[in-house]
């Protein structure tokens, strides 16, 4: 299979201070030595200044870890030049977490003091007491969403417990903040157990608005989305789930509109049937795609396999009616969109061309995807990837803050079918379709409009499906 090298980028960015004897051409011979190795080079600031010596740091964007170490090892061994110090920009970023709590009122006074705490906090506990719904207009519970994970699988990074997890669930708060002005406190369960896990989220639930469960495994996570929707009277919202499902949906529309074809009429080939491919699966039926052929590690997933675990079975009697068996590369022979959701590699430019006219490829494992877009450019019609550094990348941030400001909005109930259906329809309709080519399926995650239109978009599907409290 072919692979091509990642491109440097900022997350792994480094920022190198050297002191370097001062005189001409000194500076060029660094640089020089930067560029040869591949690194590109951001800002390059002066320090500090002498007669003889010049202390400057030099902001390199590299490939990984070990590309950061050849390209300070290599300038190291420069004459007249000398190492001070190496910083990780990452690491200087996530110091000390990235997030705290602000007062939103001030407490200068002793009258400010008396009404925000005791005495005159009591008369607002009261009125709580007698009407639980007050809770929402006169604390953080209409603002605020709990972000719930148990560390079993971030990322690509899989199985690495609560504590590890924790700054992509502190990052995920600050992108419910930055996007959608919600308030999001990361949560840690040291447990994998189903019913431990329900049980604490249920006890903690009175403080929040709404429940974003966040990378915990399949089946499990299945369980407990479903224990907790009838448990809680607020929001349940597993992003690994549906926030991939709608952004994909949302680029699967605009992807139909530029190769003119109907959904009732495609074979889309799902690689990955965990828990993301079959939420996409469902919203894609939901659409009226009819021939789904979902495809794990063993081959094409059909009730004829007696290795399918429950919820492998239940996604075999509901898809693949043409009953097609084999590998991936069997089942790609006529495929109208691939769709993976799984592990590098796993297509190739062979499988490309046995696809129909135009085909539509999401290759969204990350960071290394199912086929790199150099690879398949050159055979497909539309090519998207889960990744920053391509045109069309399906990310989350799309979704699930404009979700939740809505539901948060309406004091939903629930996030149905019908919200997410019109939020992906929201994503979408984003772009113009004038505007709309084959690497601008979906917008850009800092597109201000995303978050305000599939907010309202929730907002008009839970007035209509009657999952709304609150009429805004």
């Amino acid at each position: 299979m072919e692979t091509t090298e990642f491109l440097p980028n900022a997350s792994n960015s480094i920022t190198v201070r050297l002191r370097i004897t001062n005189r001409p051409g000194m500076l060029a011979k660094v640089t020089a030595t930067i560029g040869e190795l591949g690194g590109n080079i951001g800002a390059i600031d002066i320090v500090h200044a002498q007669e003889d010596v010049l202390i400057r740091d030099i902001t390199i964007n590299t490939r990984s870890d070990q590309h950061a170490r050849d390209i300070v090892d290599k300038v190291s061994t420069l004459d007249a030049i000398e190492v001070v110090n190496v910083s990780d920009r990452t690491f200087l970023l996530h110091l000390g977490g990235k997030l705290e709590v602000n007062s939103k009122v001030p407490i200068k006074t002793r009258d400010q003091l008396s009404m925000a705490y005791t005495p005159g906090v009591a008369r607002v506990c009261e009125s709580i007491r007698d009407d639980p719904e007050n809770a929402f207009t006169l604390t953080v519970k209409s603002n605020t969403v709990a972000v719930v994970t148990d560390g079993t699988a971030v990322l690509g990074l899989g199985d690495i417990g609560p504590g590890a997890s924790l700054p992509v669930m502190e990052g995920k708060a600050q992108l419910f903040k930055e996007f959608a002005d919600v308030d999001a406190f990361p949560i840690g369960l040291d447990t994998t157990d189903v019913d431990e896990i329900v049980d604490t989220v249920e006890r903690i639930a009175p403080v929040f608005g709404g429940i974003n469960l966040e990378d915990i495994s399949a089946p499990r996570c299945f369980e407990i989305e479903d224990q907790l929707k009838e448990r809680l009277d607020i929001p349940v919202f597993h992003d690994d789930q549906h926030g991939t499902a709608v952004v994909t949906v949302a680029a699967f529309l605009n992807a139909l509109k530029l190769v003119e074809k109907e959904p009732s009429n495609l074979k889309v080939v799902m690689v990955g049937v965990g828990a993301a491919g079959t939420a996409v699966t469902r919203m894609l039926q939901q659409l009226g795609v009819e021939n789904i052929i979902g495809v794990d590690r063993q081959g094409a997933v059909t009730p004829d396999r007696d290795d399918l675990s429950p919820a492998k079975q239940h996604y075999a009697q509901h898809t693949n009616p043409m009953r097609e068996s084999g590998s991936v590369h069997d089942v790609m022979e006529g495929a109208d969109v691939f769709i993976g959701l799984s592990a590098p590699g796993v297509i190739g430019v062979e499988d490309l061309k046995k696809m129909k006219r135009d085909p539509i490829v999401f290759a969204m494992a990350n960071p290394e995807p199912e086929i790199r877009p150099e690879v398949a450019y050159d055979h497909v019609k539309v090519m998207a990837t889960g990744r920053s550094d391509y045109p069309n990348q399906i990310n989350n941030v799309l979704c699930f803050p404009g979700i939740f400001k809505g539901a948060l909005a309406c004091r939903a109930s629930d996030i149905n079918d019908a919200m997410k259906l019109d939020a992906a329809r929201a994503i979408a309709q984003t772009i113009e379709e004038h505007s709309l080519t084959p690497d601008y399926i979906v917008p850009s995650v800092f597109d201000q409009r995303v978050v305000e239109r599939v907010s309202e978009a929730v907002q008009d599907a839970a007035t209509r499906t009657g999952v709304a409290r609150k009429y805004v």
